[in-house]
């Protein structure tokens, strides 16, 4: 008797790879929009829990932003129960800033963490190698510094991603293999959206012109650069815990370091003094009364603070009276 479908058998492979870092102790949750890459990794995730006594949650997000969204929701919950698993149909109301698609997963993330079946479950998502190099080269075009570059985690608690070393031709032939109907997105489609065009314009260009492996060698760049982002971090969390006296900064001990280390820093500390969002110049500005200082005013931040600098320390303050005179 033979094994699995290779598909079939390098998604478990995956997911138990994940798992094992995890360890949870009953229950995981899988998010699905009924789609391929989720169906395929609910499919593998139902195998693999099964055989360590873990409860397997599909959680089902419906966004209501297209005709029949309510019975696609429907349909992907069945085949969720029809594998074992345990599912529940989300409805959310996309609606806030930063236009649809940030609505709509600023809606999704929220409704399912707020699903989890406890605190402690980690949410399997199905994002693949595909996207992960669409994300890495999103971040190169929008020059959004390493961050962005080094892609998704993994594992970046509460959320799981098992299957970044995985193409999304292995989930479609994963689903093919097991007779499961994937939902094919229409907005995947739509050339409106840019990830649409760089999937289907932007790297099948870049496979032709570099003669293949594009997409691997975007996902090992993400790779590489966030181990070298994970190391700096470590320098500047010490760099902070030197620094920090109370809610202020030395700005003596900030001088000593190399600027990429003190900027890491400093952003950690903006983000924990209540700043809302930390850009590269909102950034450069504050490291500016370190590096650069000539007695200049404070940055002003969103959140409504200020980064001032005074007595030789860095201290956040509410914007007030004095705002006619920060730096932008």
């Amino acid at each position: 008797m033979g094994g699995p479908d290779p598909a079939v058998a390098s998604l478990r492979s995956a997911v138990r790879s994940l798992l094992d870092l995890v360890q949870p102790r009953e229950h995981i949750a899988v998010a699905c929009s009924g789609g391929a890459d989720s169906l395929a990794l609910a499919a593998a995730s139902a195998h693999v829990a099964e055989r360590r006594g873990i409860t397997v949650h599909g959680l089902v997000v419906d966004h209501g932003l297209q005709a029949g969204s309510a019975e696609i929701a429907r349909r992907a919950a069945a085949q969720l129960v029809a594998l074992g698993v345990v599912a529940q149909v989300l409805p959310v109301r996309v609606e806030g800033p930063g236009g649809p698609e940030a609505a709509a997963r600023r809606a999704r993330y929220t409704a399912l963490l707020d699903a989890r079946p406890s605190s402690d479950c980690v949410v399997l998502l199905g994002h693949t190698l595909d996207d992960q190099a669409e994300t890495v080269l999103l971040g190169l075009g929008r020059g959004s510094g390493a961050r962005s570059i080094a892609g998704m985690r993994p594992l970046d608690p509460p959320w799981g991603r098992p299957l970044l070393g995985v193409r999304r031709s292995t989930t479609r032939a994963a689903c093919a293999a097991l007779g499961l109907d994937p939902w094919e997105d229409p907005h995947n489609l739509d050339p409106a959206f840019t990830r649409v065009r760089l999937r289907r314009e932007v790297l099948p260009l870049l496979e032709n012109v570099l003669h293949g492996g594009v997409a691997e060698a975007l996902a090992r760049t993400a790779a590489q650069v966030r181990e070298d982002g994970e190391a700096l971090d470590e320098l500047a969390g010490a760099l902070l815990l030197r620094a920090e006296d109370g809610h202020e900064l030395e700005v003596s001990e900030l001088a000593r370091s190399h600027p990429a280390v003190r900027r890491r820093a400093l952003r950690a500390w903006l983000l924990a003094g209540g700043v809302t969002e930390v850009t590269d110049a909102h950034l450069r500005s504050v490291d500016a009364l370190v590096g650069k200082w000539r007695g200049q005013g404070g940055v002003a931040l969103p959140g409504g603070l200020v980064a001032e600098r005074s007595h030789g320390r860095l201290h956040l303050d509410l914007g007030g009276s004095g705002s006619e005179r920060l730096n932008p």
